[in-house]
C-alpha cells in the first residue's frame, strides 16, 4: 500500500500525519517551539529550529511509529503558517528570524506610505486586498529601509512554506494563495507585478509561482539524510496552514467557511466570484478559475496561553487548561458581566487596527479566575462574530460553518461562538487540522484521491447549535464589544505616541 505524508508548522506547535490511501491515520507525531515576540507588536520564529527542525524532528518519529518503508511515501504535503517573511541566501538558508504573519506589525509606517504613494483604493482593486499587518510587501519594504545589510545579501524573500519545500527539493516555489498576501506585489489576474510598487524588491528575487498542489521537486538526497525520506520522493508546492485545514474538513462548496481554533481564529469562505471589500482578504484559491475570502483575528489560541501563563503559575502546565475549562464553565455565561476586547497584538480583521489594545471591561470584586477565562473566550467568539457579521453585511453569508483545531474541544468557546454568532458549526471526526489537509493534497496530485472524497476521509461527528437560552445576556456583550472598542479606539493609539 502507498502513503502520503503531511507536516504543517503551526505558531507554537508542529504536526505531521502520515495515511494511507482511505485516509486512514496510520502515524502522527507533534513537536511544539516558541514563538519570539522581541519587541512589542513583533512576532518571529527561528527557521532552522523552529520550521526545518520540527520537519526533520516530525518526519523522523513518524517513520519510527508505523514501520512503514519510506519508499512507499507516495507524496509528501507540506503547509505553514504564513503569510511570513523571510530573507534567504542563494542556498535557501535563513539570514534572520523570520516576520510571522498579521500578529506581526511592525510595517505600520510602511503601510502608510504605500498608501499614500499609490492609493488605497487602487491596491485594493489590484490586488484584492487593502494593506494590513498581514501583507508581506510592507515588511519587505521594512527590511530594506531598517536591515539593508541583510536585504542585500538575500537571494529570494520566501514565506514558510516555501523555505521548507527548497528545504526538501531544493526549488523556491510559493502557490498563488500564499502569494496573494505579498500586496502589492501580487496583482490578481496577473501574478507577480511591480506595477504598484517597482521600488520594493526586484521581482525575480521572489519565488516562482504554482498552484498549490503542483509538483515542485523531489526530495533531494541531502534532504532523504537529514529527514530519513527516500530520495525522489514528490513533494507538492504546498500553502499556507489554514487553507490546508479548510480542505481537511471538507470545505469545497461555494459558501462554505471554515473556522479555524488555533493561536489566532482565521476563517476562509469559498465564493464563486472575488469578494472585494477591504475589511477582509482576497486571494485566488488552491486550484485554478476559484476563489477564496478570508478573515482573522491577531490572537486567539496565544491569549488562551498568555493567560495560563500569567494567571494559573501554581498549576502544571500540563493540567492548567482543562482547570481554567471547568473553572470557565462554572462561570455563567457572560462572565457576570466582563467584556474583554482580544485585541492584544493589535487586530486584523474586520477593524486592520495595530493600535487596538487588549481590555478588560467590567471587573468588580466578585469576580475570579474563571470568569475572567470565561470572558477572554467570550472576547474571542465576540471577535468571531465580527468576522461573520461582516459577511452578512456585505450579502455574503456563510452558507456553512466547519470549525476545526483545539479551541473546538473547549466547551465554552465554541459554544459562546455559536450562541454569539448566531451559526451552527460543524465538527468533522478527525481534528488534527493541516497537516491531514497536507496528506490529502498530496494524494490530490498524484491522482489517489479525488476532492469530495475529503467528506469520506474525514466525516461529520457533531454540531454545535446556537442555544436560545443564552441570546439576550450576549447580545448585550456582543453590542458592548463593539461599543467598547469604537469609544476607546483614539485613546488605544495614544498610547502608542
Amino acid at each position: 500500500m502507498s502513503y502520503t505524508l503531511g507536516i504543517d508548522i503551526g505558531t507554537f506547535e508542529s504536526k505531521g500525519v502520515i495515511v494511507d490511501a482511505h485516509g486512514g491515520i496510520v502515524a502522527t507525531a507533534s513537536r511544539p517551539h516558541k514563538m519570539l515576540v522581541p519587541r512589542p507588536g513583533w512576532a518571529e520564529h527561528r527557521p532552522k529550529q523552529d520550521w526545518w527542525g520540527d520537519f526533520v524532528h516530525i518526519c523522523k518519529a513518524m517513520l519510527a511509529q508505523s514501520g512503514i518503508s519510506p519508499k512507499d511515501i507516495a507524496c509528501i504535503g507540506t503547509s505553514a503558517i504564513g503569510p511570513c517573511m523571510l530573507p534567504v541566501d542563494t542556498k535557501g538558508e535563513a539570514l534572520s528570524n523570520a516576520a510571522l504573519y498579521g500578529v506581526d506589525a511592525r510595517a505600520s509606517v510602511e503601510i502608510e506610505e504605500l498608501n499614500a504613494a499609490i492609493g488605497a483604493g487602487r491596491i485594493l482593486s489590484a490586488c484584492g486586498n487593502a494593506l494590513t499587518s498581514q501583507s508581506v510587501g510592507p515588511k519587505i519594504l521594512w527590511l530594506r529601509k531598517n536591515r539593508p545589510e541583510i536585504f542585500a545579501k538575500a537571494a529570494k524573500i520566501v514565506t514558510s512554506t516555501t523555505y521548507l519545500v527548497q528545504k526538501l527539493t531544493g526549488e523556491c516555489v510559493i502557490d498563488h494563495y500564499s502569494a496573494a498576501n505579498f500586496s502589492p506585489l501580487y496583482v490578481i489576474g496577473k501574478g507577480w507585478s511591480d506595477e504598484l510598487a517597482p521600488d520594493i524588491i526586484e521581482l525575480d528575487r521572489l519565488p516562482r509561482l504554482l498552484w498549490s498542489t503542483d509538483i515542485a521537486g523531489h526530495v533531494t538526497a541531502r534532504a532523504a539524510r537529514e529527514t530519513g525520506l527516500a530520495e525522489g520522493t514528490p513533494v507538492i508546492c504546498g500553502t499556507i496552514d489554514a487553507a490546508s485545514e479548510a480542505i481537511s474538513v471538507g470545505v469545497t462548496r461555494i459558501g462554505d467557511m471554515m473556522v479555524m481554533y488555533g493561536s489566532t481564529i482565521f476563517t476562509i469562505m469559498l465564493s464563486s466570484e472575488r469578494i472585494e471589500d477591504s475589511r477582509l482578504w482576497y486571494a485566488p484559491w488552491l486550484f485554478p478559475g476559484e476563489h477564496a475570502s478570508m478573515a482573522g483575528l491577531a490572537t486567539s489560541g496565544t491569549l488562551t496561553h498568555w493567560f495560563r501563563d500569567q494567571f494559573a503559575k501554581d498549576v502544571d502546565p500540563a493540567a492548567a487548561f482543562p482547570l481554567l475549562a471547568a473553572e470557565a464553565q462554572a462561570s455563567p455565561p457572560g462572565a457576570k458581566g466582563l467584556v474583554v476586547l482580544p485585541y492584544f497584538s493589535g487586530e486584523r480583521t474586520p477593524i486592520h487596527d495595530p493600535h487596538a489594545k487588549g481590555t478588560v471591561f467590567g471587573l468588580n470584586l466578585t469576580h475570579g479566575r474563571g470568569d475572567l477565562y470565561r470572558a477572554v473566550l467570550e472576547g474571542i467568539a465576540c471577535g468571531t462574530a465580527h468576522i461573520v457579521d461582516t459577511y452578512r453585511e456585505i450579502g455574503e453569508p456563510p452558507k456553512s460553518i466547519l470549525a476545526v483545531g483545539g479551541g473546538t474541544k473547549n466547551a465554552v468557546w465554541a459554544q459562546a461562538t455559536s450562541d454569539i454568532a448566531g451559526m451552527t458549526q460543524t465538527v468533522c471526526g478527525k481534528t488534527i487540522g493541516a497537516s491531514y489537509g497536507d496528506a490529502f493534497l498530496a494524494a490530490l496530485a498524484i491522482g489517489d484521491a479525488k476532492r469530495a472524497d475529503i467528506r469520506r476521509w474525514n466525516p461529520v461527528e457533531r454540531r454545535i447549535r446556537p442555544n436560545a437560552r443564552t441570546a439576550a445576556v450576549y447580545a448585550r456583550q456582543y453590542g458592548v464589544f463593539k461599543d467598547l472598542y469604537r469609544q476607546t479606539r483614539d485613546l488605544m493609539a495614544r498610547l502608542d505616541g
